[in-house]
């Protein structure tokens, strides 16, 4: 299979991967595309070796500017020391410390592979790392030390690592001359990142200035950003690419000119292409993983140096050990005394555990180790390749099976575990506390949807009676849809239920007012028959409501037949045309009027308890008939561009209540701030929507 073909398919099991995980949202992302990348590999179609340094540019490159660009700014700044010092110091303490151990437990690796194997270890997804944090209730500071150091642990995790693979591919190690080296590419790598994204801000800039302004053309240069940037710091200054971009993602974060910063649609476009861009980007590095997992398998299994239990075992105590020295850091972090931290024993235990369980392995990891040459410089085969590959692997599968696991029982409002990739919502880094007076993400959509339609209900006239009917309608849909989500299951039962009675109401008024037509010799025996069979059809439909919804390839051929007999047989002259559409027009008129009023009879019946009826099922259901009514007047000067002009200032007279009800939500106190942004940004696109639709 080539390149091309095996990148598309690879692309289509990552969407796939996010349909399965939204039915089962307890399974981290990751593990789903890991275990598709696995089935790929059955197929023997799928062959992919990168070298190291694709891998870095292709992989790390973009997802480490993401994470700088994602940097959280205040929290985390005012504990840079201590997330420095866990970033640095905790990543070279698991790689001296850990890789030893590694070594004393698997005699065939070589000591400096141990260390490029602990090294790459050390790395923690920050998405995964915050929201465990977060569902976990770790204290403050614990939680922006977690979330500060797994956004920079990647560089300095990625920096070891190539030290200890260098090691391994030269067998000379000097701890002198690396410390000097890792001190020059470090602020080099710094320095670097930070004066290229000034340069690329500016350049931006002076073309803004200049009119150049297509917001596709300005979103591609930041796209192309941190690939340019890695490989001027590499291969130009031969400094660290990795280190670099971070500082230049942190730097776009901090500090953009005025022409790029007050550029909404640029930001927002940017913003959603790299969403997209990293989501796929860690969906290929975890196919890749899973399609690894079997050549490493069989040739660890089917070696004659360890047994399959052995290798196992090798790959958990390994887990074991990176975990450990994580949660022993953790502990000391609590318990020794800081003028940030006057030292707490009280649930430190309990909160170095969360910290270590939250430490789940990511994309960087894989990328990493993936990377590993094939042979060494002198043509002979890396040593222990496959044992290295298998043992990492593990070690991000076993970190994301404990996360979801334990933290359950440890944290029980955990939450499902979430990735770089299944990353959607960044949030706000001003979180605020949810307290039980706001109200929830969907009560307030509920609210705004409502608005809307009170505000069309008190816009609508008889011109444009027919636009505001069926905006109506667009609303009452997505209102509907709302309330079930909101309601629990019992709830949905009853709601259900009660609107199938309401509807059979209707279709009994609708059935006699067909009765009638024909019985008073208004209708012909054909439109009776079908009418009958439409109204039938309803019925059917209706009973279906309170059924599990199914998917059904059944074709019903009896009204495939009255098709083809009524436009191929029954039509033969425009004069019969004509009677049968005047035909078909009165009993839309009529059976929806009959529906109306015995809807109208049934509310109104002493027998029926007023107080439980759903007052917006019946207000649906009455907007559902006039409009039908409007549509079926057939109006001869009816105009389309006239009634698109009503709709779409109707469309904007909604939009315009919905944005001034999240207003007067957030003054009040009902939405936080970031509940707001979400609702505005939602109006946002619907204005936008509405106005590419009038464009074309």
């Amino acid at each position: 299979m080539h390149l091309i073909e095996i990148i598309i398919v690879l692309a289509l099991l990552i969407l796939v991967s996010n349909v399965i995980s939204h039915y089962l949202p307890a399974i981290p992302l990751s593990l789903i595309q890991i275990v598709l990348g696995l089935l790929t590999a059955f197929s023997g179609e799928f062959q992919i070796n990168l070298s190291q340094d694709w891998f870095l540019l292709v992989f790390i490159a973009p997802l480490l500017y993401t994470d700088g660009r994602r940097f959280p700014k205040r929290e985390l700044w005012r504990m840079r020391g201590p997330i420095l010092g866990n970033a640095i110091l905790l990543v070279f303490l698991t790689t001296i410390v850990g890789g030893y151990l590694i070594y004393q437990i698997v005699p065939k690796i070589p000591l400096a592979e141990a260390f490029a194997l602990a090294a790459i270890l050390s790395p923690t997804d920050p998405i995964a790392v915050q929201s465990i944090a977060k569902r976990a209730k770790l204290p403050d500071s614990v939680l922006h030390l977690v979330s500060g150091e797994s956004l920079i642990n990647d560089a300095s995790g990625l920096v070891a690592f190539r030290y200890a693979l260098a090691a391994v591919l030269t067998g000379t190690f000097s701890l002198a001359e690396a410390s000097g080296n890792f001190i020059y590419i470090g602020i080099v790598g710094i320095i670097l990142g930070f004066l290229l994204s000034r340069i690329l801000d500016l350049v931006q800039e002076l073309l803004l200035r200049n009119g150049v302004d297509d917001v596709v053309f300005h979103t591609a240069i930041q796209l192309v950003s941190p690939f340019l940037i890695y490989i001027v710091i590499e291969e130009v200054f031969h400094a660290s690419g990795v280190i670099g971009v971070v500082a230049a993602g942190v730097t776009m974060q901090f500090g953009k000119t005025p022409a790029v910063e007050y550029r909404p649609e640029l930001r927002v476009v940017s913003t959603t292409t790299w969403d997209v861009l990293n989501y796929l980007l860690n969906g290929f590095v975890f196919m890749l993983l899973g399609n690894a997992l079997p050549t490493a398998m069989r040739n660890v299994v089917e070696g004659d140096q360890f047994g399959t239990l052995q290798a196992v075992s090798y790959a958990l105590l390994t887990w074991i050990i990176i975990l450990v020295i994580r949660v022993i850091w953790t502990y000391v972090y609590q318990v020794f005394p800081t003028r940030k931290n006057q030292g707490k024993k009280k649930g430190a235990a309990r909160y170095a555990l969360l910290s270590g369980l939250s430490g789940v392995r990511g994309a960087v990891t894989m990328a990493g180790i993936l990377s590993l040459p094939l042979r060494m410089p002198n043509g002979s085969p890396f040593p222990e390749r496959d044992l290295v590959l298998f043992i990492a692997s593990c070690v991000v599968i076993f970190s994301l099976l404990a996360a979801v696991i334990t933290l359950p029982s440890v944290a029980p409002n955990a939450g499902p575990i979430m990735t770089r990739g299944s990353l959607v919502d960044d949030g706000d880094e001003e979180d605020e506390e949810e307290l039980p007076q706001y109200l929830t993400e969907n009560e307030a959509y509920l609210i705004i949807v409502q608005t809307a339609i009170s505000r069309l209900n008190e816009k609508m006239k008889p011109k444009n009676q027919r636009a505001a009917y069926e905006l109506i309608l667009d609303y009452q849909n997505v209102e509907r849809q709302i309330s079930m989500e909101i309601r629990n299951d019992d709830q949905v039962e009853k709601a259900l239920a009660q609107e199938v009675k309401l509807r059979k109401v209707a279709i009994q008024g609708e059935r006699e007012a067909i009765e009638r037509l024909f019985k008073n010799n208004q209708i012909s025996a054909e439109m009776c028959q079908d009418a009958l069979y439409r109204v039938e059809q309803e019925l059917k439909n209706t009973e279906r409501l309170t059924e599990r919804p199914k998917l059904s390839i059944v074709t019903d051929f009896r009204a495939v037949r009255r098709l083809f007999h009524r436009y191929f047989h029954a039509r033969h002259s425009e004069e019969e045309s004509k009677a049968w559409l005047k035909e078909a027009r009165l009993v839309e008129r009529e059976v929806s009027k009959a529906a109306i009023k015995a809807l109208s009879r049934y509310v109104s019946s002493e027998k029926v308890d007023n107080s439980k009826i759903n007052r917006n099922t019946i207000y649906h259901l009455v907007i559902t008939y006039r409009n039908r009514i409007e549509r079926a007047k057939g109006k001869s000067n009816f105009e389309f561009e006239e009634y698109q002009k009503q709709r779409s200032k109707l469309q904007i007279i909604a939009l315009g209540a919905q944005r001034a009800s999240v207003q007067s939500m957030l003054e009040t106190g009902r939405i936080t701030r970031k509940d707001a942004t979400k609702l505005r940004t939602y109006i946002n696109y619907s204005e936008n929507a509405l106005t590419i639709e009038v464009e074309e």
